[in-house]
């Protein structure tokens, strides 16, 4: 164990540079803008579903292009396939700050989804190509709190800069331009083994992504970013306007402690993986998504909903790293991209999802939407804590005192 917490991490590698910057712009999509959902409602006449559509408009790609985007990845390289996607994002973020009719807004959101949708996967892709064992879970692990720290920030950046103006806040995205230029030039290919042919690609990729171990992440992906994407960055960000009167800058203070709290656990990952198996990491991740939204759902006061965040953040920060790292092992180099993008995918359809679930059943089910939003997170905060205990409970029962990386090595 030891050895493993001595594992120096390459920070001096342009590769790994990539990877980090890859994960934050990934990432930043959503965060930078929840804490102006509640302004962009007056700035484009729209209502709280539409809001919603901003969010959904932009995950929407990544549920049906990141399996297909891992297959180019793994058939032409990494590197032409991650240099167009960060000036693509750059590009059509950026462009939103003109102030287009909502439409084109939408349109917009949609092509920056299409950048993104591949970022993150790739990051990850990375790190499988260039690390192994132990050696791989550590560099998950810092790049899982690299993308903590960074979205902790997301929320406060965006607040800040609305408040100059509405549309600044979706300038910063441009920074992703400056990223593709340097990769441009620092980036290079890792080798992987030559694919087989298409057909028996796609064969056993199906043939790896439908068995049942890799159907329970597929599952646990989709929950945890349906719930983070749905009850906290949607429902709550409108709570904490129409019932707290809290501005941008303040809600992104709020959602910060999600972010800090991921990173801080994420550090921690080569440690804490080293106590109990992934599966077991994963279902008492859920326990922390549960009682996050039953506290929010009770808490009386904006630093008491805070305080219910960072058991959110704590959860996420086992189970991102945790997903990632099994479904990197689960296949070879070959087909590694394209099962990260199953998963990838499954995370984009829960970010789709989430959004339109809550804000539409809050409104066209309830007399009124704040009523809605606080069923909804009384629902599914219990639904996420007896779910998790009840896996893990079967799961020890199970297989008692399970040894802890064999399953992802």
């Amino acid at each position: 164990m030891s050895s493993e917490q001595r594992i120096e991490i390459p920070w001096s590698s342009a590769a790994f540079q990539t990877v980090l910057a890859c994960s934050l712009i990934g990432v930043m999509g959503v965060p930078l803008i929840s804490p102006i959902l509640p302004e962009l409602r007056g700035v484009f006449g729209i209502s709280d579903t539409q809001a919603g559509l901003i969010i959904t408009a932009y995950t929407l790609p990544g549920v049906f292009l990141t399996p297909f985007i891992g297959l180019l990845s793994d058939h032409f390289g990494r590197r032409p396939v991650v240099l167009p996607l960060l000036f693509l994002f750059g590009l059509a973020g950026a462009a939103i700050g003109f102030a287009p009719p909502f439409e084109v807004v939408l349109l917009l959101r949609l092509l920056q989804g299409v950048g993104a949708s591949g970022l993150m996967v790739l990051a990850i892709t990375l790190i499988g190509d260039l690390y192994d064992g132990a050696q791989r879970h550590a560099v998950i692990g810092v790049n899982g709190s690299a993308i903590g720290i960074g979205a902790a920030t997301y929320p406060l950046i965006g607040g800040a800069l609305a408040s100059v103006g509405w549309n600044v806040p979706f300038a910063f995205f441009g920074i992703s331009l400056v990223v593709g230029v340097v990769a441009l030039f620092s980036l290079t290919e890792p080798s992987i083994d030559t694919p087989p042919s298409f057909r028996t690609y796609v064969e056993r990729l199906a043939s790896a992504a439908l068995v049942p171990r890799a159907l329970g992440l597929w599952v646990a992906a989709f929950f945890t970013f349906f719930l983070f994407y749905g009850g906290i960055l949607t429902t709550l960000s409108l709570l904490l306007s129409d019932v707290y009167g809290l501005a941008a800058g303040e809600i992104g203070l709020l959602f910060s402690m999600v972010s800090l709290a991921n990173a801080t656990m994420a550090s921690q990952y080569g440690r804490v993986s080293q106590v109990l198996p992934v599966k077991q990491l994963i279902a008492l991740g859920f326990v922390g998504f549960g009682v996050s939204l039953l506290g929010v759902r009770i808490a009386g006061s904006p630093v008491a909903i805070g305080a219910m965040l960072v058991c959110f953040g704590l959860g996420f920060g086992v189970v991102m790293p945790s997903l990632d790292t099994t479904t990197a092992g689960l296949v070879s180099g070959q087909l590694r991209a394209s099962m990260l993008g199953v998963l990838t995918s499954m995370l984009w359809l829960g970010q789709t999802v989430g959004p339109v679930v809550f804000t539409g059943v809050a409104q066209n089910a309830f007399d009124s939407a704040v009523a809605g939003y606080r069923f909804l997170l009384l629902f599914w905060g219990a639904g996420a804590t007896v779910g998790g205990l009840g896996v893990f409970a079967y799961l020890t029962l199970r297989t008692g005192a399970a040894t802890p990386h064999t399953e992802t090595s």
